[in-house]
Formats: structure tokens, C-alpha cells, sequence
């Protein structure tokens, strides 16, 4: 018997008590019942995007949220600066010419970010999940503040992973999804906006009609949903904000951080090299296969050997880099057990491992206090 872990950065573990929680009775949506889960589920996303803006939800996927934040705040015609680097960096490019924004891109090195200075308007995410690097948000938001320019930041790899005071900080736009850091099944989305990115909505001209961020907004003052909802993944999600407020944010951050020290520690043990060259993120390790070694066979034995579902590079990645993810509902031992699967694996692929290695290292962290 070969107990199933997923070790993927997205979709991650839901724990158990959400799950019980989502398998009671299904609520109809326009009822006082639902009324109360939502305005409690509202106040609790408040204080986890850190904002005291309404956060709008969508049904959806995090790319139906950076697709709603495009086309609630823009126009044709725009200009928007573009962080590219990495898969999703390339989709906010995608999204805007899609809707006929211009794009600027500023490009960094897949594994690299940009200077928080060589911005003067941005539009970008927090972690790029698929290199496994954390951007710099604090130090750009301190730059686009003082223009008319907004920040719009992806969020869906690190929003309850890594620290975003999106009301401190001064950024405008926050989008995230329900399925990595808020130990969620895929479904919902969210994106919170400044008093300043209300106004960009004001003006906007592009098409919408889902995503309609502005009517939303007033079905959401009234603890509804402007079209049905996923209502399981709501019930579920107020159990979820229940346990971050218990454990509370700094300590959750913490705790990612300090899962994710490990799993470096425990990868550069063992000699392999990690792609991230500059701000790692706590979200997810990012790892280079070792020379003559494709990554699709690291994610193959992994699965069939051991039953362990990890995450292979996307775009000019695949092939070369394979993630181990380490955010939401993961704790120190499932992170030893990735790692100590690691050693199994490449000793299976036929390279050189010496065994205890890797768990070694990390333990050494994790020990830590």
C-alpha cells in the first residue's frame, strides 16, 4: 500500500475538517443561511489580503481573476509594463493583448526578478509559481504609489503563504485564487481593489460581463453573489479562514517560510542545483535536474514509485526543472517525505545519491527554534 501525497504548487491538500465541511447539505444561495456564511467569509478576507477593501469573488479559476482585473480596470489602447518572468508572467502579456492593451514587457531571466527601480508602473505577480521565485511587490508598490499608474499583482501563489499588506503597502490590485495557499479545491477566485484602481474602473471601456468587477460589487454589499456561486468551495472556505485566524498570519508566514528553508536545504544536500537564483519563494522549490537527467522521468517515478504527485517545468522549462510545492495544509513531515522520495527517485533514474542526505539537511532546519 502506497499512502497518496500531493506535493504539487497547485492544487494542494485540503484538510480534512474543510472537506467534512464541504460535504454537509448544499445551501441554496439566496437564502439567510447563505447570507451569513457569506458576510462572515466576507470580513475574513479582509483581514487575509491585509486590505479594508471589499474582496470581489468569482467562480473561476485564478486566471478568470487576472482576466477580470485587465478588463475592469483598462481600456484599448493602454499601456501596461509587463513582468515577464515566468509562464504566468506571460499570461497577464496574453490577457492584455488579448483585450487590445499595449504591452511593454521588462523581461528578467526565468529563476531572476527585476529591481524593484527599474519600475515606474507595473503590472505583475507576487510569486511566479512556475520558477518559484517572490517578486519584489513592497519595493514596486513604493514606486507606483506616487504616479497615476496602478499596481496589479497575481497573488494566486502567494496570497496565506507569503506577507502582502496590500493597504500598507499601497498596492491597488490583489488577484488569488482558492486552490494553493487557502487549501481549497480549485473554483474560486478573488481580487481586491484600491480606492485609486476604483477609479481606473470608472474609466474603463473593455468589455465584460462575468467579470463585471463594478456590479459585482453590488451584489457583494449585500452578502450575495451576482450568479451562482460555488457554494461547497464557500462553506469550505470559511473553515479555511477559521484556521489561518487561529494560527494567525505571521505565524502562517513563518511557517512557509521555514518549510520552504528546508526544502532547499534538503535539495542543495544532495548536490542538485535550485532555479531560482534570487528570491526564492516560500511557496514552492524550484530545482534543476541533474545533468542528462530529464525532469519528465523525475515526475514519472515519483508518481509510479511512490505515488507522489510533484510538478514539472511549463514552457522552456519542461524537461529541465521539476517543483516540489510546500504551501497550505503541508507540514514538516510532508516535506521529509518529498525529500526522502527524492533520494529514491534519482537513485531509481540510475544518479549518484547519498542516501540521508537530503532528509538530513532539512531536519537540521526544521529543528530550528
Amino acid at each position: 500500500m502506497k499512502k497518496y501525497y500531493l506535493m504539487a504548487p497547485g492544487p494542494t491538500p485540503v484538510p480534512s475538517n474543510v472537506l467534512l465541511a464541504m460535504a454537509q447539505p448544499m445551501l441554496h444561495h439566496r437564502t439567510p443561511e447563505y447570507e451569513a456564511l457569506f458576510l462572515e467569509v466576507r470580513a475574513g478576507l479582509k483581514r487575509l489580503f491585509q486590505t479594508s477593501q471589499d474582496v470581489i469573488p468569482f467562480t473561476s479559476s485564478g486566471t478568470g481573476a487576472l482576466e477580470a482585473a485587465v478588463c475592469n480596470t483598462l481600456s484599448a489602447g493602454d499601456t501596461v509594463l509587463v513582468l515577464r518572468a515566468g509562464k504566468f508572467g506571460e499570461r497577464w502579456e496574453e490577457i492584455c493583448r488579448t483585450y487590445g492593451v499595449t504591452v511593454i514587457p521588462m523581461d528578467a531571466p526565468f529563476g531572476q526578478t527585476v529591481p524593484a527601480p527599474a519600475f515606474a508602473e507595473a503590472l505583475m505577480q507576487h510569486s511566479e509559481s512556475s520558477t518559484g521565485v517572490l517578486h519584489d511587490v513592497k519595493g514596486v508598490a513604493a514606486i507606483t504609489r506616487a504616479t497615476g499608474a496602478i499596481l496589479i499583482v497575481d497573488a494566486v501563489s502567494s496570497l496565506g503563504i507569503a506577507d502582502l499588506r496590500m493597504d500598507e503597502w499601497g498596492v491597488d490590485v490583489v488577484v488569488a485564487g482558492s486552490q494553493k495557499g487557502l487549501m481549497l479545491p480549485p473554483g474560486l477566485s478573488f481580487c481586491a481593489l484600491s480606492e485609486k484602481a476604483w477609479g481606473h474602473v470608472k474609466g474603463s471601456r473593455l468589455p465584460k460581463y462575468y467579470f463585471d468587477i463594478a456590479t459585482e460589487r453590488k451584489f457583494v454589499a449585500k452578502n450575495e453573489c451576482r450568479f451562482t456561486p460555488a457554494v461547497s468551495i464557500f462553506v469550505g472556505l470559511r473553515e479555511v479562514l477559521k484556521m489561518i485566524e487561529t494560527e494567525g498570519l505571521p505565524n502562517v508566514f513563518r511557517r512557509h517560510e521555514r518549510l520552504a528553508r528546508a526544502t532547499r536545504s534538503g535539495v542543495e544536500a544532495l548536490g542538485l542545483e535550485l532555479f531560482a537564483k534570487s528570491g526564492p519563494s516560500p511557496a514552492l522549490t524550484a530545482v534543476v535536474a541533474p545533468r542528462g537527467l530529464d525532469s519528465e522521468a523525475v515526475l514519472s517515478t515519483y508518481s509510479t514509485s511512490h505515488n507522489i504527485t510533484i510538478a514539472g517545468g511549463q514552457g522552456e522549462m519542461k524537461g529541465h526543472v521539476f517543483r516540489l510545492g510546500h504551501m497550505g495544509y503541508v507540514g514538516d513531515f510532508d516535506v521529509i517525505t518529498a525529500l526522502a522520495a527524492l533520494e529514491q527517485v534519482l537513485h531509481e533514474l540510475g544518479h549518484p545519491v547519498d542516501f540521508g542526505a537530503a532528509v538530513r539537511a532539512a531536519q537540521k532546519v526544521l529543528a530550528e527554534r
